[in-house]
Order: C-alpha cells, then sequence, then structure tokens
C-alpha cells in the first residue's frame, strides 16, 4: 500500500507515517485535521491583512522587508516541519503566519497594477479547492496509482523548469515561456494551475490514509501543513496566471 500514496508535496510523502502509532487513544482524525487547516488559514490571512495594509500605506515601501522575512522564515519554518514532524504544533503555524507576510505584500503590489486581481485569485484558489474536495469524496478523482505517476511526474518537471528559472534570474535572464503573456505563456500557467489542483487529491488521500492508520495526534498539523503548502502554490500560481492575462 505505500506505494500508492506518493505524493509530489514534499510535506507529504510516503514515508510520512511509516513508524507513527497513535497511544493512548491520541489518534489523528479527519475532523481535527480540518480543523487545524482552519487555523493555518486563519494565521495566513490574519498576517496577510498586516503587509497589505502597509502596502496600502503612505509608506508602501516597509512591506518589502515583512515580505522578505515572510519568505525567508516560510522556507525555514517549512523545512524544520519536514524534518521534525513532531514539532508541526507549533511550527506549522509559524510557516502559516511568515507564509502570510509574503502574500500579503505579493497580492498588495499586484492589486496597485490590476485593481481586483487579488479577490478573484483568493476567491478561484478557494473555488478550486472545494470543487477538488468534492470530486475526492465523491470518488469521482482518487489516488490511483496511473493518477498519483502522472501528477508527481509532472510536478517534478515544473519544478525543473523553477530552478532552471531561477539560475537564469542570476544571469538576467529567465525562461520565456514561464513569464511570457502570450497565449503559450497562459497555457502553461494554466496547466500549472491544474496540477497545483491535482496534488490536493493526493494530499487528501495521504491524509486519509493516515486517519487510517492511526497516526498519532501531532500528525493533524502536519496533515494541514502538507494542505496548506499545496494552497499557497496554487495560489501564487492564480495569481500568475491573472496577472499574464491582465498583462494581454
Amino acid at each position: 500500500m505505500p506505494g500508492l500514496f506518493k505524493t509530489s508535496n514534499p510535506a507529504l510523502n510516503q514515508n510520512t507515517f511509516e513508524g507513527r502509532v497513535a497511544v493512548a487513544g491520541e489518534a489523528m482524525t479527519l475532523q481535527g485535521t480540518v480543523n487545524k487547516t482552519g487555523l493555518l488559514l486563519l494565521c495566513v490571512v490574519g498576517t496577510a491583512a498586516w503587509t497589505w495594509g502597509i502596502a496600502h500605506s503612505q509608506t508602501p515601501e516597509a512591506a518589502l522587508p515583512w515580505m522578505i522575512g515572510g519568505l525567508v522564515g516560510g522556507l525555514v519554518f517549512a523545512l524544520v516541519t519536514i524534518f521534525k514532524k513532531t514539532w508541526s504544533p507549533i511550527t506549522a503555524p509559524l510557516y502559516a503566519l511568515c507564509e502570510g507576510l509574503a502574500l500579503g505584500g505579493v497580492s498588495a503590489f499586484l492589486e496597485q497594477a490590476y485593481p481586483g486581481i487579488a479577490i478573484q485569485a483568493l476567491g478561484l484558489t478557494f473555488g478550486v479547492t472545494a470543487v477538488m474536495l468534492v470530486l475526492y469524496t465523491s470518488g469521482i478523482l482518487r489516488a490511483t496509482p496511473r493518477l498519483t505517476i502522472g501528477i508527481v511526474a509532472a510536478t517534478g518537471g515544473i519544478f525543473v523548469v523553477y530552478m532552471v528559472d531561477l539560475v537564469l534570474g542570476m544571469f538576467g535572464r529567465h525562461v520565456p515561456l514561464l513569464n511570457s503573456s502570450g497565449p503559450w505563456g497562459i497555457g502553461l500557467s494554466a496547466v500549472i494551475v491544474i496540477i497545483a489542483a491535482l496534488n490536493l487529491i493526493l494530499d487528501f488521500g495521504f491524509v486519509e490514509t493516515g486517519v487510517h492508520a492511526g497516526a498519532p495526534k501531532y500528525m493533524e498539523w502536519y496533515g494541514a501543513f502538507g494542505i496548506m503548502v499545496t494552497l499557497v502554490w496554487m495560489y501564487v500560481e492564480i495569481l500568475r496566471l491573472l496577472a499574464k492575462t491582465r498583462r494581454r
């Protein structure tokens, strides 16, 4: 069974629940994971509102240090959470708070260039998440081996493109298609959004596996963290897609 529940989300891989068994009835539950995902969302919204407000103040440049701090802090706490899962009740909320700082600033600056883009991206993110949840709970889409392999391969390919773009950026160049607002560039962004959305199916399935395996209670936080990683990625990609369409 472990091979069936691979996921391209680095926070939720096939070894996540190995060797973790609940004791004294303190087992991971689906409802508990849902509740903690909601709490992480509140953390993101809270700090995002902070940097959003600064970016719309008379000194919008003051939001930049908070954005950079959020990006660095989010990466640090994400890595700590992945490697020290038992710390997730503390590090997962800290990750969410940091990501909120970054997303609030990015959203605010894009909002100034393209009015209304932030609320559109937020609405689409929640809408796509709701659709994925319905598709999963209804059994229409499940983490089958074939689907899993396809999503993992596609996500890996996207990651490679990101890394190439990052390296080229150090020399003042970028991957043209990734940053293009032409039809092919918009099409690529749309595909990336779809892949990000499909990752939610793998995440839902993996959390369900942990519940059935009787994983310890702290894994609720870790499962919620894994879902948040995908949601943050999807929101950023939707922002990128909308910005490209606006530039046209």
